[in-house]
């Protein structure tokens, strides 16, 4: 190896351990907001959703989730909560109700994403 070939060797390795630590933040970056879905506060919730979600609540317990998603606070067509009560984990729960949300507001071509709801 001539001098310049030892350090363009030596960049090159360098290059690759800096792109290798990249992916990975961006991987644990993309892990870490799975783990997290958007959340809506219940007190932002349309009125309708809101009256749904309260007759849910005597069933639910501290596993339980509820998701939502809605366009307008006035078009009842256009608006989904879907909750995940009898649940003994509420990482489950989540999962379960975002999935039952995600499918309604395909059916109901609702725009916005679904979102936890969030007491």
């Amino acid at each position: 190896y001539s001098l310049f070939g030892q350090r363009y060797a030596a960049m090159q390795n360098t290059t690759r351990k800096f792109l290798g630590a990249c992916l990975l933040w961006l991987s644990l970056l993309a892990g870490a907001w799975a783990q997290h879905p958007p959340v809506v506060p219940l007190r932002d919730l349309p009125d309708a959703l809101k009256q749904q979600w309260q007759q849910a609540r005597p069933e639910m317990n501290s596993n339980s989730r509820c998701a939502a998603a809605y366009d307008t606070h006035s078009d009842h067509e256009r608006m989904t909560l879907k909750c995940s009560i009898y649940i003994k984990l509420a990482a489950e729960g989540a999962r379960r109700a975002m999935r039952y949300c995600e499918e309604d507001r395909e059916k109901k071509r609702i725009h916005a994403p679904c979102r936890l709801v969030q007491e």
